[in-house]
């Protein structure tokens, strides 16, 4: 059993930058995901348990950076320059089930809201 806790978020305006923190009870492959109303849950960003390997959607790349500290077992997603179409309830999950892009994940967190004004 994997407990996930989320974070970080707010109400910013575009251009800024906000990180988002999922505090974990054990290490394990995890990922960011987000839901806005009227869209199904969309991937953001994975990064794998050593922390070596991160994957991003085509839609953040370069804008978030995923990572993670073992030591603390957290999880962050450092996001820049936020659009307003980045606005979504972010959640953190944990062990997919299939591949990393799908929200089929054991352990999902309660979530977290990020709002972007234009």
């Amino acid at each position: 059993q994997v407990q996930l806790v989320e974070s970080g978020g707010g109400l910013v305006q575009a251009g800024v930058s906000l990180r988002l923190s999922c505090a974990a009870s054990g290490r394990a492959f995890m990922a960011w995901f987000r839901h806005s109303p009227g869209k199904e849950r969309e991937f953001v960003a994975a990064i794998s348990w050593s922390g070596i390997s991160t994957y991003y959607a085509d839609s953040v790349k370069g804008r978030f950076t995923i990572s993670r500290s073992n030591a603390k077992n957290t999880v962050y997603l450092q996001m820049n320059s936020l659009k307003p179409e980045d606005t979504a309830v972010y959640y953190c999950a944990a062990e997919p089930r299939g591949v990393y892009y799908q929200p089929t994940y054991n352990y999902w967190g309660q979530g977290t809201q990020v709002t972007v004004s234009s």
